[in-house]
C-alpha cells in the first residue's frame, strides 16, 4: 500500500505570519536563539525563557491557517491511513485548518510539560504564570513544550518509522539546517520538495550542490502556491 511521508517545516507557517525560527542574525524576534532555545539559557534565566514562550503563546491566537495547511489537511483525510506528517512547526495552524494526525517534532506552543512525570497538557493561548499544576501528578514545577538544544527530541523517532512505511516524501518549507532531509530524500525513490528558494547543502561530502537536486520533483515556489502542483504529483502517484 502507497504512503506519504510530509516532513514540514517553518516555510509552511510563513505566510500566516508566524516568524521563522532562526534570521541570519541568531534572533527570533528580537531574542537570542541559544538564550531562549537550548538548555543552557533555560537553566540560567527560566523567567526570561518563560516570557518568550507567552509572548509567541499569545502571538499564535490571532494566527490562522494559509491555504498550504488547508490542502494538507484536506490531503490527509483523503488518504487517511496512508499518510504520515511529521512537522518541525510549533504551532497549531494545521490542526486549525482540520488535520487530526499531526506529529509535533519539536513540542506545542499551547502545552504545558511537567517536569516531573514528562506528561504534557492544554494551556490554550494563556501566558504561564507558575501557579499552573499537573493535573496528572500534582507537581508544580511545569515548562513550555518545546524542544530545546540540548535535550532529546523524543518523537524524532517517528522519522525513520515513517521512511520504513512510506513510498513518497514531501518536504515542505524547511531548509535542512535542523533535520537533514538529504538521507531522508536518498532513501525514497519518489520525492517532492517544495521551497521559494534553492538550499545550498551545508556537507562537504555531499556530491551535489543543492538540497533539491536530492529530489524527484522540485516545486521552487512558497507552499500555498505549489499546492496545485503538489496535489498533481501526488494524485498521480497514489492513483498509479
Amino acid at each position: 500500500m502507497k504512503k506519504i511521508m510530509i516532513l514540514s517545516g517553518a516555510g509552511l507557517s510563513a505566510e500566516s505570519g508566524i516568524s521563522t525560527f532562526r534570521d541570519s542574525d541568531g534572533l527570533w524576534e528580537g531574542y537570542d536563539v541559544m538564550k531562549v532555545c537550548s538548555t543552557k539559557g533555560w537553566i540560567e534565566d527560566r523567567a526570561y525563557v518563560t516570557d518568550f514562550y507567552n509572548k509567541r503563546r499569545t502571538a499564535l491566537k490571532d494566527k490562522e491557517p494559509n491555504h498550504a495547511h488547508k490542502v494538507l489537511a484536506k490531503l490527509e483525510k483523503k488518504y487517511y491511513g496512508r499518510f504520515i506528517h511529521l512537522t518541525q512547526n510549533i504551532d497549531n495552524l494545521l490542526e486549525k485548518a482540520g488535520a487530526k494526525e499531526v506529529i509535533h517534532l519539536h513540542g506545542t506552543l499551547t502545552d504545558l510539560r511537567c517536569e516531573a512525570c514528562t506528561k504534557t497538557f492544554d494551556i490554550g493561548y494563556a501566558p504561564q504564570t507558575g501557579n499552573e499544576v499537573c493535573p496528572h501528578c500534582g507537581n508544580k514545577r511545569v515548562r513550555h513544550n518545546v524542544v530545546m538544544f540540548g535535550e532529546a527530541a523524543p518523537e524524532y523517532v517517528h522519522i525513520q518509522q515513517a521512511v520504513k512505511e512510506c513510498s513518497l516524501f514531501i518536504c515542505i518549507g524547511t531548509s535542512g539546517a535542523v533535520i537533514d532531509v538529504i538521507p531522508i530524500a536518498k532513501a525514497f525513490k519518489h520525492s517532492i520538495i517544495i521551497d521559494p528558494k534553492r538550499q545550498k547543502t551545508v556537507s562537504m561530502y555531499d556530491p551535489k550542490t543543492y538540497i533539491d537536486e536530492y529530489f524527484e520533483h522540485f516545486i521552487q515556489k512558497k507552499a500555498s502556491e505549489a499546492m496545485e502542483d503538489m496535489m498533481g504529483i501526488v494524485d498521480k502517484f497514489m492513483k498509479g
